[in-house]
C-alpha cells in the first residue's frame, strides 16, 4: 500500500454514502416500526450507509431530533454463525449497564419483513474515529494518550466478570483456541475459492501447538483503533463498536489480535513493520512497553509464546477475508474495495505460517 493510500484511508473510510442499492430497504416500514418501539423515536428518517465495513451492512438514521444507528445482517445466503447482529446486541446491553463504553442499545428486531434481515437499533456517538495508527496531525503526547487508552479500554474489558453482567452463557469457557480454530477452519473450507497451501498447513499444526492456558474472558474479537470511538477532544474511548465477533474466550487471543498491529506493514510505504518506525519520536508506545501496560492492568506476568498467538490471529483473519471474497463472487458484500480480499488472504496466510514456523513449525 502506498502512502498516498493510506493518507486517503481516513477520507475513504470516514462518514457515510447514499445506501448501495442491493443494500436498500422500505425506509418507512422501518420508520414505523421504530416509533413503536424505541422511546422518542419520531420521523422523519433520513438514512445513509457507512461508508466503513465490508461485514455486517451498517446505517445512519436521521430524524430531526436524533442520529441513530443500524446494523444488520447482509442479505443473501450467509455461512454458518456469522453476522450475529443479535449477539452484538446482547453483549453492547450487558457491558452498557455496567458503564463499558459502548453505544446505548434500543431495540432487536428479528422480524425479517422490516428490512429483509435481522438488526438492531443503537446511538450514534459523536467523536472521532481513528483510521490511521500513526495519528498523523497530532503531537507525541496527544498519541501516547490515545493508545494508553486503547490499552486500558482492552484491559478492563478482559477484568470484567461475566458471569456476573449476565454473560454466563455467551461462549464456552475453556478451550477456546481449539474451537476457534475447528470453527475458522470450517468457515474457510466452505468459503475456499482457491487452494492456499499456507492455510493448509495452518489447519494442521495449529491444533496441535495450543499453550496451555484456561483463562476466559469477554473478547471483542477485533479490537483495533478503528473500531473506537474517541472523545472529540480527549485521549479517552467514548464508544467500542463492531461486536459481531464476540464471545467468552481467551484474553490473550484478544490482546495479541490488537497487538498485531505492531507487526504489521508500516503505513508509510517505507515496506517496514510498524514497530520498526521511530515510535518514540511519534509518542506511540513500544510492543514491549503496550504489553508492560496490559500486563500491569490485567496482572498478568508476561506474555510468552506471542508466535503461536499471531500466526492464530492471522489465520483467522484469513478465514474472514475469505469469506468476504465468497460474498463478493456472490454479490452480496457491504464494501466496494472487498475485492483486494482475495489478495490479502493469500498474502496474510504466508504470513501466518511464517509466525508458525518461528513457533517451531517444519513445512
Amino acid at each position: 500500500m502506498t502512502t498516498t493510500d493510506n493518507a486517503n484511508r481516513q477520507e475513504m473510510f470516514s462518514g457515510t454514502k447514499d445506501v448501495a442499492d442491493a443494500l436498500r430497504f422500505d425506509e418507512s416500514r422501518l420508520a414505523a416500526y421504530l416509533a413503536d418501539t424505541v422511546e422518542g423515536f419520531k420521523g422523519p428518517l433520513t438514512v445513509r450507509q457507512f461508508k466503513g465495513g465490508q461485514s455486517n451492512p451498517t446505517y445512519q438514521l436521521v430524524t430531526p431530533s436524533k442520529k441513530y444507528v443500524l446494523r444488520r445482517k447482509p442479505p443473501g445466503k450467509l455461512l454458518p454463525s456469522a453476522h450475529a447482529v443479535d449477539r452484538e446486541h446482547r453483549v453492547i446491553s450487558a457491558l452498557h449497564k455496567v458503564g463499558y463504553p459502548v453505544p446505548r442499545p434500543y431495540v432487536l428486531c428479528e422480524d425479517e419483513g422490516i428490512t429483509g434481515t435481522m438488526f438492531y437499533v443503537m446511538d450514534m456517538v459523536e467523536g472521532r474515529v481513528l483510521w490511521e495508527p500513526t495519528l498523523p496531525g497530532m503531537s507525541p503526547k496527544e498519541r501516547a494518550g490515545i493508545y494508553d487508552a486503547m490499552n486500558d479500554t482492552i484491559s478492563r474489558l478482559h477484568t470484567i466478570d461475566y458471569a456476573a453482567i449476565g454473560l454466563g452463557d455467551f461462549g464456552k469457557p475453556g478451550n477456546y483456541f481449539a474451537r476457534q480454530i475447528g470453527r475458522w477452519s470450517k468457515q474457510y473450507k466452505l468459503a475456499e475459492t482457491e487452494v492456499i497451501p499456507e492455510m493448509d498447513k495452518l489447519i494442521a499444526w495449529l491444533p496441535e501447538n495450543i499453550p496451555h492456558d484456561e483463562t476466559s474472558s469477554i473478547v471483542h474479537g477485533d479490537f483495533r483503533i478503528d473500531n473506537m470511538i474517541f472523545h472529540p477532544t480527549e485521549p479517552r474511548v467514548i464508544a467500542v463498536l463492531d461486536w459481531e465477533l464476540s464471545t467468552i474466550g481467551h484474553p490473550l487471543a484478544d490482546f495479541t489480535y490488537h497487538l498485531m498491529q505492531w507487526y504489521s506493514p508500516a503505513p508509510d510505504g517505507s515496506g517496514k513493520a510498524f514497530r520498526e518506525l521511530d515510535l518514540g519520536a511519534l509518542g506511540i508506545p513500544t510492543a514491549e512497553a503496550y504489553v508492560d501496560a496490559y500486563c500491569r492492568r490485567t496482572g498478568r506476568i508476561g506474555l510468552p509464546q506471542l508466535d503461536f498467538y499471531f500466526a492464530y490471529n492471522l489465520f483467522r483473519s484469513a478465514g474472514i477475508l475469505q469469506g468476504i471474497v465468497k460474498r463478493v463472487l456472490d454479490g452480496t458484500a457491504a464494501s466496494a474495495n472487498a475485492y483486494d480480499s482475495a489478495d490479502h488472504t493469500r498474502q496474510i496466510a504466508v504470513r501466518a505460517w511464517a509466525f508458525a514456523k518461528a513457533a517451531g513449525a517444519r513445512d
